[in-house]
């Protein structure tokens, strides 16, 4: 690892180029390195960048690098591939997107990198498990940013409804990140209560609450048709990752890690709780699930793994 904190921005598209401002801004980072394509877009998203500097109480070295700079990168984010186009899910990207991150996965490996990988393109379950194969790096070193943005979304929905900070809730969505996702509202607690104990006093109904997950669940595809693409949510979760990892904090987020036996699941990324720390995921929160909720995340994980051409375990069915 370099004593300076270095990441590694690959694919400065919306999303790339949103998580490299987000990351400037918060001053997570020493350095700063954009990996495009497309040499004249990277180069003009660097000169911005650099223009704003002054701006801001912050010291982060951001420059155009190759892939020889991922040597010494503490993390290098993966952001690039086809984005998701208004009509299509995320599954529909898988193939495209698979070879894309194969090239990138070996082109990061050569330059000897030994740090953490950050994925965010979609379907990011699948890239991460991709990235994670064509590495051979441990799991704990491959994260997928996961559920973590609809994990954000669920919260903020909530905080509106009970007028309560979001930082006041604690509820996570499992699963993919995608159309099988899914809310266990068991384990979910506001201000400390179990959501079963305070939903009479709250006067939520169980309408009420499967509203709120399929906007959760559908925000993207709302967004997809007003602008285009989503963006900003994404790189704030990615940068709320970043921290996590290169501060050690030992916070837990929803990222998506490979299940080795969690909930009855194996060779699969999907999100579940994860502690995330300098050394990656560090381990994985797995809290008691009904059996209904069981059942969800079984059939998530069958959906992943139906999905996944790289995958080469049986379904796994409770």
């Amino acid at each position: 690892m370099a004593a300076n904190k270095r990441i590694i921005l690959i694919g400065t598209g919306s999303v790339g180029a949103s998580y490299a401002f987000s990351v400037v801004n918060q001053n997570i980072c020493d350095e700063l390195v954009l990996i495009d394509l497309n040499e004249a877009k990277v180069n003009a998203d660097v000169a911005d960048i650099q223009d704003g500097l002054p701006n801001f109480s912050t010291n982060v070295d951001v420059w155009r690098g190759s892939y020889s700079d991922c040597k010494n990168a503490d993390i290098v984010c993966i952001c690039a591939g086809v984005p998701q186009k208004v009509g299509q899910t995320r599954l529909d990207l898988i193939n495209t997107n698979i070879k894309i991150a194969q090239k990138i996965t070996e082109e990061v490996i050569q330059s000897g990198f030994d740090g953490i990988f950050l994925i965010a393109s979609n379907p990011v379950d699948i890239i991460s498990y991709a990235v994670w194969k064509y590495s051979n790096f441990p799991k704990k070193r491959v994260i997928g940013s996961g559920t973590t943005l609809d994990t954000a979304r669920l919260r903020y929905q909530l905080s509106r409804r009970l007028d309560l900070a979001p930082q006041d809730i604690l509820a996570n969505v499992f699963g993919e990140h995608g159309d099988s996702e899914f809310v266990p509202w068991s384990t979910v607690k506001i201000a400390g209560l179990n959501l079963s104990d305070v939903r009479e006093r709250l006067e939520i109904s169980n309408e009420e609450l499967e509203g709120i997950y399929k906007r959760t669940r559908d925000a993207a595809y709302k967004i997809i048709q007003a602008k285009g693409a989503t963006y900003y949510g994404i790189a704030m979760a990615l940068s709320r990752i970043s921290k996590a990892i290169l501060k050690d904090e030992h916070a837990v987020l929803t990222t998506s890690t490979l299940l080795e036996g969690e909930y009855g699941q194996e060779d699969v990324f999907a999100g579940v709780p994860c502690v995330i720390g300098r050394r990656g995921v560090l381990e994985t929160i797995t809290p008691n699930l009904t059996p209904d909720e069981l059942n969800q995340f079984a059939h998530s994980a069958d959906v992943l793994r139906q999905n996944n051409p790289l995958c080469v375990s049986p379904q796994k069915i409770l």
